[in-house]
């Protein structure tokens, strides 16, 4: 997500003080052409498809492996406006904003004069979350499904149009709608270049506007879901805000509403704001500068559909290989603002799912299924995630504070569980649907540990650790009241989040009691506190960072997390790009890859990736075998406090700062008359596994 969301603000009122690749690859195999989809596909190819599809997938916790290799040199920090990686690998820019999604999409316009029909048929922005899904077990041949999850209006309107202001209408509104959501691209590798298979049936945007959604779960169908277009509670149209993703163990995808409560305000004057509203950071007054919605669609207008904003803030479940399906909002998963979704099993085979919640002195939730997981019986799979447990995580400081290390515990949020206040929540939320529209409120009156800006969650295929990105909190410890908390200030210090007015973001990772991913107890340490040791020199300052940081591998910000099939751990950044001050050395945002060790503060971080100016590099997935990666590039052009930053306005020059992708290595097309962002796919010469 950009560091410049509104939603960074923190809203949390609890007066508790103190605090992907996931598991490795199985080969999970399902009927991937439907009748609808698929005998137009095979029409459309003349193709002799099997019908299954293999896909790498979450796997059964306990496979071991060597400790895997990393021999690639590391890339220096950079400040230019391309992508750099190691020598030996090479790279090509796919799937940009504005690409076709279908035969007849339109061009796209570099003056951003698109209208919002013409962003119905095209590839959306700002490109977070994605995943591979290989097609019968193809490197060459599958479906990318990724994340679109805001939009800059510098960037996407034309010079003449302003949010809410000169030249704005319905129809600018609705185009925003379209670049947010999730897009599914059917994608082969002819040899050269990776294309969009135009003409397949499995091609889809699903957004904000026009894609119809159902609630699943226990919140389904209950009164705080219930608008004047919706009175069952049980069908919503849309999804925006997609940040981090995940993928399940029967192939199917998870996007994550996260900052949707900037797309909510009203026109009126006089609207009252209630506790709930405050605490998820609810406005009565206009909505996010960027959007404005709520000028041409009453349903982000709070005074006249008040229910609207608990519809979104979900796990979304999409099935890529079924066009025709409608995603399932997954409400026994918690309301809040979901980073990622990072799946493995419990020893009994249930169904576990980590997630965080990105704000700052937000905590860490995992959800545990009723189910269990059967590879024989898809049906059943498919509802394995509409019941069970969520849970919330405790964090406390071990024997020797200061150690970085700990115990933790996870309190099930149910209506018997016993709150700080010795009441049950049972008498705070009538019913557990109620409970989980507002599990925020159920997570503080249980002492949950408020956390530095819960991001990525992943599982180390061969140890099962579980890792999670806190990528900064600049408040903590500080006199600065959380907003909507009725006074309370920021927590202070502790061993998880040992630094006041935290710049620079640490990874913390837990074992689960047993090494059962559905324990209700874990030990934690700190893998790294990202810092400066070239600024910050005083002996035991941790602003320097923990041991595996050096001059070699600066880098702040950690926020997109994932494993890979052999347990290196990749690491990308959005964060503060002004390579100055505490910052100097860090160049742009990058990704990282790391082999951990089992001590704190040890293990090698070394950097493969450098992405161009202002942008973040997020979202990450590979091919089957591991010798094709695809990362995204987010915002390019993003101004910020970047040491080239131009002092005319995008309006005024929309290239003064950022001309990516264009010209940029294999993006031979150009990139039209302003930044995009796009899909960066990067292989070795010698067709190795990538990173190895």
């Amino acid at each position: 997500m950009s560091d410049l969301d509104r939603d960074d603000i923190p809203s949390n009122n609890s007066k508790v003080e103190s605090f992907n690749e996931i598991l490795g690859k199985q080969q999970a195999r399902r009927g991937f052409l439907k009748a609808s989809a698929g005998a137009s596909t095979m029409a459309f190819f003349g193709l002799s498809l099997k019908t299954t599809a293999a896909s790498a997938q979450p796997s059964v916790p306990g496979s071991a492996a060597a400790v895997p290799s990393m021999s690639f040199k590391a890339v220096a920090a950079s400040t230019g406006d391309k992508i750099v990686v190691p020598e030996g690998y090479r790279y090509a820019v796919i799937n940009r904003w504005g690409d076709p999604l279908f035969a007849n999409s339109p061009k796209w316009k570099g003056d951003a004069t698109d209208d919002s029909a013409a962003q119905a048929m095209q590839t959306g922005d700002n490109h977070d979350g994605m995943h591979y899904f290989p097609i019968d077990g193809s490197n060459t041949e599958g479906l990318l499904v990724t994340n679109h999850e805001y939009i800059n209006p510098d960037y996407f309107f034309p010079a003449n149009v302003r949010v809410a202001g000169e030249n704005w209408n319905e129809d600018w509104v609705k185009k925003s709608q379209r670049a947010q959501g999730v897009s599914v691209k059917h994608i082969r590798y002819d040899g050269q270049n990776w294309k969009t298979v135009l003409d397949s049936n499995f091609n889809r945007s699903i957004n904000a506007l026009d894609t119809e959604m159902v609630f699943t779960g226990p919140a389904a169908g209950h009164d705080l879901l219930k608008t004047n277009a919706d009175p069952s509670g049980t069908v919503v149209f849309g999804t925006f805000g997609n940040c981090g993703n995940g993928y399940t163990l029967w192939d199917t995808y998870l996007t994550c509403e996260e900052n949707v409560t900037d797309y909510f305000g009203s026109l009126k004057e006089g609207v009252e704001s209630n506790t709930l509203m405050q605490r998820y950071g609810v406005t009565t007054k206009a909505s996010d500068e960027s959007y404005r919605w709520e000028t041409h669609d009453k349903r982000f207008d709070v005074a006249e559909e008040p229910n609207e904003w608990m519809r979104h803030g979900w796990i979304v479940e999409i099935d890529p290989f079924d066009p025709q399906s409608k995603p399932r909002k997954l409400t026994a998963l918690g309301h809040f603002k979901h980073e990622n979704a990072a799946m493995t099993l419990a020893a009994d085979k249930r169904v576990v799912v980590y997630m965080g919640d990105d704000q700052r002195s937000e905590y860490i939730y995992k959800f545990v299924s009723d189910g269990k997981f059967d590879p024989a019986n898809k049906a059943a799979n498919r509802s394995l995630l509409d019941n069970g447990t969520l849970y919330v995580a405790r964090f406390t400081d071990g024997e020797q504070v200061g150690d970085l290390k700990g115990k933790g515990k996870w309190i099930p949020l149910t209506l018997d569980t016993v709150g700080l206040d010795g009441k049950k929540l049972g008498e705070l939320f009538k019913d557990q649907g109620e409970l989980l529209v507002k599990t925020r409120l159920a997570a503080d009156a249980v002492g949950a540990t408020p956390m530095d800006r819960p991001e990525w969650i992943a599982v180390n295929p061969h140890t099962q650790a579980v890792y999670v990105t806190l990528t900064n909190n600049s408040d903590r410890g500080s006199d600065k009241e959380r907003k909507g908390t009725n006074g309370l200030k920021h927590p202070g210090i502790d061993d998880a989040n040992p630094r006041a007015k935290n710049p620079y973001g640490q990874i913390v990772r837990w074992n689960e009691s047993g090494k059962d991913a559905a324990a209700s107890e874990f030990d934690w340490d700190v893998f790294v506190l990202a810092g400066n040791p070239e600024v910050h020199k005083e002996p035991g300052n941790l602003m320097a960072g923990t041991q595996n940081v050096s001059a070699k591998n600066l880098f702040n910000s950690p926020d997109g997390l994932a494993f890979d099939k052999d347990g290196r751990l990749w690491i990308q950044t959005d964060g503060n790009f002004s390579d100055a001050g505490n910052f100097a050395g860090n160049g742009n945002n990058q990704m990282l890859v790391a082999i951990p060790e089992t001590e704190t503060g040890k293990g090698e971080i070394r950097r493969f990736l450098v992405g161009p100016s202002g942008s973040e590099v997020t979202g990450i997935t590979w091919t089957p075998d591991y010798k094709t990666v695809f990362v995204n590039i987010q915002h390019p052009g993003e101004y910020g406090k970047h040491p080239r930053a131009p002092k005319v306005t995008p309006q005024e020059d929309p290239l003064a700062f950022s001309k990516w992708p264009m010209d940029d290595n294999e993006d031979k097309e150009g990139g039209g008359g302003r930044p995009r962002a796009a899909t960066v796919v990067i292989w070795r010469e010698d067709g190795g596994v990538v990173g190895a």
